[in-house]
């Protein structure tokens, strides 16, 4: 999950924008996918509908978090099931529009019963009575040597008693086939290599349990080489993000990803008209703990 974006100073609408020095997984990976799309989402701030799944999903992380707070033997799709209920209160307490998602849905019990299917299949993937993890819902950070702010969320970090590190990341999705696997694993280098800055541990596993129809659970052993890859990878996104940002030029790249794009009638690729990039400038972004989103963009 990815640490919340700082918000611009001005309007970027009436004034000049703030570009925080700083990268997430998703805000990386939405510039690797579309310029202009991570231009709408940091640097505009364009609002965009509430997905059903993404904000499922949330509600199914909570779940998973809180799942550990109970003792080992009582963890059980029944306990998990009953936890689900309460989470969601929370959710539609700090945001009541989530409510219309369930509504639309047919009202909370249906609405529940697709979180009540991802936590039977979670069970039958991993047995949480035999865990304790030793971090939930960890905001990592680091910084590179030219300022860039790298931060997020880590789901779940497992430490065996030798000390090596497990890095685990729920994905209420289907997992993806083997030439689409490049974009989950990037998210946990990207987490991989913060720890290894922050803790001088390479994690020892990465692992992307899926909770969607083919639930399954994917893993990949990092090593230094590829950590180094992602630093570098990184450094030469924030390059062109500053490049893009300092040009005013933000192209689309269109793909069948715009289907789903809540953008798209603003998009030149699709006859659209954005509105004027705002004059944008580099500000150093915050490494204090902040608030985890409500929900966040579906990632497949």
């Amino acid at each position: 999950m990815d640490a919340p974006e700082t918000p611009p100073t001005t309007n970027p609408a009436t004034g000049p924008a703030t570009l925080p020095m700083a990268l997430s997984p998703s805000r990386a990976s939405d510039f690797m996918t579309c310029p202009l799309l991570f231009r709408f989402r940091v640097i505009d701030k364009l609002p965009e509908r509430k997905s059903a799944a993404a904000t499922r999903g949330t509600l199914v992380h909570a779940v998973l978090e809180r799942l550990f707070d109970l003792p080992t033997g009582t963890r059980t799709p029944t306990t998990a099931s009953q936890l689900l209920a309460p989470q969601w209160d929370r959710m539609v307490t700090d945001d009541p529009d989530l409510k219309a998602l369930a509504e639309e849905a047919g009202g909370d019990e249906p609405w529940l019963a697709g979180a009540v299917e991802l936590l039977e299949r979670y069970f039958r993937l991993e047995d949480p009575n035999r865990l304790e993890p030793a971090e939930r819902e960890l905001f990592v950070h680091t910084r590179t040597p030219e300022g860039l702010l790298l931060r997020g969320f880590v789901d779940r970090l497992d430490v065996a008693p030798d000390g090596a590190l497990r890095v685990v990341d729920y994905k209420t999705g289907r997992a993806p086939g083997p030439a689409h696997e490049g974009k989950a694993l990037f998210q946990m280098k990207f987490y991989a290599l913060v720890l290894w800055k922050t803790r001088g541990t390479i994690p020892r596993r990465l692992q992307l349990i899926y909770l969607g129809g083919n639930s399954q659970i994917v893993t990949y052993d990092p090593d230094e080489q590829d950590l180094r890859a992602t630093e570098r990878k990184l450094a030469a996104l924030w390059t062109a993000i500053r490049s893009a940002a300092e040009q005013g030029h933000w192209r689309p790249n269109p793909s069948r990803l715009c289907d789903w794009c809540d953008h798209k009638p603003l998009c030149p690729a699709h006859g659209g008209t954005p509105p004027p990039p705002p004059p944008t400038t580099l500000t150093e972004a915050t490494d204090t703990i902040p608030r985890p989103k409500t929900a966040e963009p579906v990632e497949a």
